[in-house]
């Protein structure tokens, strides 16, 4: 579990200084999205990253990687926007941004040691192309929640789902980054 933390942490670390340098070019513009707008720019990475692995080709050159780390951020964006109120503006200072940032990742890293305890790091004997299926299925999820205005019966809300599909793409991650570092 130690090493998986620890992984984690290394993946984490690559998504937000994307994250944070994006910021730093942009202001946080993302912040004008709706919980829908996030949820289709996470289908988007996601049906690429799938597209691929069906395929085995993309023209654009960029592989399924930044596609994931891509999830990871636009994930962390949708769990943002769930805890900002409307009247919190759309430009929040760089400063704020990487604190919204670090302890929205700090619960999903809870989340994520909590079920790998769980699960007995089951995750590690499944393969990418699981992940990807597994944040697509999410993806639905949150389309059908959204669809009925956020009510839910007796299912997990967006947030929930939003982790999930955080901590499949860190997963898919570290698989990526121990098969690099194997060769």
């Amino acid at each position: 579990m130690q090493k998986t933390a620890e992984q984690f942490d290394r993946v984490i670390a690559r998504c937000k200084d994307i994250f944070i340098k994006k910021n730093r070019d942009y202001g946080t513009s993302w912040r004008i999205l709706r919980s829908s707008s996030i949820t289709d720019q996470l289908y988007i990475k996601a049906t690429r990253i799938r597209g691929i692995e069906t395929s085995g080709t993309h023209l654009v050159d960029e592989g399924i990687e930044p596609e994931f780390i891509g999830i990871v951020n636009y994930a962390i964006m949708g769990l943002i926007q769930l805890q900002l109120n409307e009247s919190a503006p759309v430009e929040l200072p760089l400063d704020e941004t990487e604190r919204l940032y670090d302890t929205t990742i700090a619960t999903v890293k809870d989340l994520m040691l909590k079920k790998n305890h769980d699960y007995g790091e089951a995750w590690r004997n499944m393969r990418i192309s699981s992940f990807t299926d597994m944040i697509l299925m999410r993806l639905m999820r949150i389309r059908q929640i959204e669809d009925h205005q956020g009510q839910t019966l007796v299912s997990e809300g967006i947030d929930a789902n939003y982790m999930d599909m955080i901590n499949y793409a860190v997963f898919a991650l570290i698989q990526m980054m121990e098969e690099a570092e194997a060769r």
